[in-house]
């Protein structure tokens, strides 16, 4: 929770997360009504949802002038939230998919400039490796777009990364690629350090839940608070994470799912600075088209691994935050076969969260089809996080009479058969 966040409780009653998942509700504007300021020539925007979309199409859409209010039922990057946890991978290797390798490019800019500000270091440049057995058409579409773009990869045989990596057994591994500029960002820390300096340059924080009221067909739909106010805002953007088809069921309950995933902890062999992020980058490993990826020891939390597979489908709200037996077995398994050094260290962590997907993996930056003053943002699908500078880029020109330039982001793409595509 920010002290922003603290400030706007006081002055408004903590609710449940009921009010905000009731759906659209047709009904008349309650007689209390909340104003981010007084009325000027730039637009008012509300941005629903505090996680790294909305919190950075806040920033964008407050940098441009506008008046925006961002509200968030539980706090910025919550526990619960997609965007919560302790680390996010930073690249730029997305196979033959350039949209998101510049995307990422453009974005590192951004979380570097943010890190530069903070207290603590929000983002750590211990870069990436991936590696897999064959140069599959990811390994070499990756190669080609950095050499598109003029940005550095590194390739490496097997002999090349055991002499520069020893802390990983590359048995069985025939290539890899290494992002020197890349590295891991500390995500709730992230997402809280920009709400805090959105809320220090004016923009307008509420911790509260929040439910769209549409007024009739074709008409602007509205805001109301948990507390029963509402909120007057020209555009409205929800940027709800896993709860987003929670929100809008008709239009998005069968093309944006959560499913589970669950991430490991374990302790570094005391002393060892093999493991530290000055010697070991993060890493994913392309095990035969199931992709392990993990990080080195960072802020002495423990060294991280996960299994970027989709987990089973789930609610935000019900599911079980304990980690299963089954994980844990799988994860010390690949652990004891790729990092013998790491045999027998302890577990001293575990997050259960969720990746909210799309069909396609794709991202979701489009106005609703029916209410003229929604902006739909979400589908961070397991690799959004990244991202987070330039999806709220794109989303605040969106919000404010741009037009989604890149239909892969646009709501007709996103079918209701799970095909994923990007990585």
């Amino acid at each position: 929770m920010t002290e922003a966040g603290k400030g706007s409780r006081a002055s408004l009653p903590s609710l449940t997360r009921r009010s905000l998942i009731g759906g659209m509700t047709a009904g008349a504007i309650a007689p209390a009504v909340l104003r981010a300021s007084k009325p000027g020539s730039a637009g008012h925007i509300a941005v629903v949802g505090a996680g790294v979309f909305g919190a950075w199409t806040a920033e964008h859409l407050h940098r441009a002038g506008h008046r925006v209010t961002l509200v968030d039922m539980a706090g910025p990057a919550h526990g619960r939230a997609s965007s919560g946890g302790e680390s996010r991978m930073t690249r730029a290797a997305y196979g033959k998919d350039d949209i998101y390798t510049r995307m990422a490019w453009a974005s590192l800019a951004e979380w570097k400039a943010l890190s530069d500000r903070a207290a603590l270091p929000l983002f750590h440049p211990h870069g990436v490796l991936f590696f897999s057995n064959v140069a599959d058409d990811y390994f070499r579409g990756s190669i080609a777009v950095h050499r598109q773009l003029n940005l550095p990869i590194e390739e490496l045989d097997r002999a090349g990364m055991q002499r520069r990596f020893p802390m990983i057994d590359f048995d069985g591994v025939g290539i890899g690629l290494y992002e020197p500029g890349f590295g891991a960002l500390m995500a709730r820390r992230s997402v809280q350090t920009l709400v805090r300096g959105f809320t220090a340059a004016g923009g307008r924080f509420l911790h509260e839940a929040a439910h769209v009221v549409q007024q009739g067909a074709g008409r602007p739909a509205a805001l109301r608070l948990g507390s029963g106010a509402m909120l007057e805002a020209d555009t409205l953007v929800f940027a709800l994470g896993p709860w987003l088809p929670k929100l809008f069921p008709d239009l998005l309950g069968r093309r944006i799912f959560a499913t589970r995933q669950e991430i490991f902890y374990f302790a570094a062999p005391p002393g060892d600075r093999l493991f530290q992020p000055a010697a070991m980058p993060g890493w994913a490993d392309f095990n035969g088209g199931e992709v392990f990826y993990g990080f080195p020891d960072l802020e002495a939390r423990g060294l991280k691994f996960a299994n970027d597979q989709h987990g089973v489908l789930v609610d935000p709200d019900t599911q079980s935050r304990e980690p299963t037996r089954a994980a844990i077995d799988q994860i010390i398994a690949f652990r004891d076969r790729r990092f013998p050094l790491l045999r027998g260290a302890p577990l001293i962590g575990a997050e259960v969260c969720q990746y909210e997907n799309s069909s396609n993996g794709d991202f979701l930056i489009d106005r609703h089809p029916t209410l003229p003053n929604v902006v739909l943002v979400g589908g961070g699908s397991g690799h959004g996080f990244k991202h987070g500078p330039e999806v709220g880029r794109r989303a605040a020109a969106l919000a404010f009479g741009g037009r989604q330039e890149e239909p892969r982001f646009t709501l007709a793409t996103k079918d209701e058969t799970q095909k994923r595509e990007v990585h």
